[in-house]
């Protein structure tokens, strides 16, 4: 029972519309009919504007920490944690609040293996902010560090008594279906069309 609690209270916290409830308070408006109609960060970065971007930014991220990381106090450990993990991720994606729609689920993962992988997260962050800085491109550091997610994974010590195989299998699910959900990005990074971030 302790299991399936938290796996509820994963996706639950995971299916949490920040973006679209922080726009619709606080600005009165429905991101999902602006920008590039995603109700993530970045689209709430570039909509709302950076307060309440950054505002989203956390509360994602928060939602995809704050189930494994509760569990873990509550004596869950091992595999289970991953997957309390991949229901928050899961409910980001597929909201039940959104009529199954969502983010693409890189805030919501960076919380998760905040967790999880915090050297390999931070260091992912590093990463990820220096091809952003040099690029302007968000969804170009979303990639990268989606797609070196499962080989610095596979160098980096676990905790929790976490499995080396789950987690591989975890960080390469992640990364394959981050990159899927960026196909659009791909296509317009390609043909140099691709929005660039720029500080307000």
């Amino acid at each position: 029972m302790k299991i399936i609690f938290f796996l509820v209270m994963g996706y639950v916290l995971g299916a949490l519309p920040n973006g679209v409830w922080i726009g619709k308070h606080f600005k009165k408006i429905d991101i999902r009919e602006h920008g590039s109609k995603n109700s993530g960060a970045t689209n709430s970065y570039r909509v709302l504007g950076p307060k309440y971007g950054l505002m989203v930014l956390v509360a994602d991220a928060l939602k995809g920490f704050l189930p494994p990381f509760v569990a873990s106090h509550c004596g869950v450990t091992g595999n289970w944690l991953i997957l309390i993990g991949m229901a928050a991720i899961i409910g980001h994606i597929l909201s039940f609040f959104l009529k199954f729609k969502g983010g693409k689920g890189v805030a919501t993962s960076l919380g998760v293996f905040l967790f999880l992988i915090p050297k390999v997260t931070l260091t992912l962050l590093l990463i990820f902010i220096i091809v952003v800085y040099a690029t302007r491109y968000i969804s170009l550091g979303s990639i990268t560090a989606a797609v070196l997610l499962p080989i610095f994974t596979l160098i980096s010590p676990l905790k929790y008594g976490i499995g080396r195989f789950p987690m591989m299998v975890m960080t390469i699910i992640i990364a394959v279906f981050v990159v899927y959900k960026h196909k659009s990005n791909i296509g317009r990074l390609l043909k140099g069309t691709e929005n660039k971030f720029k500080l307000k």
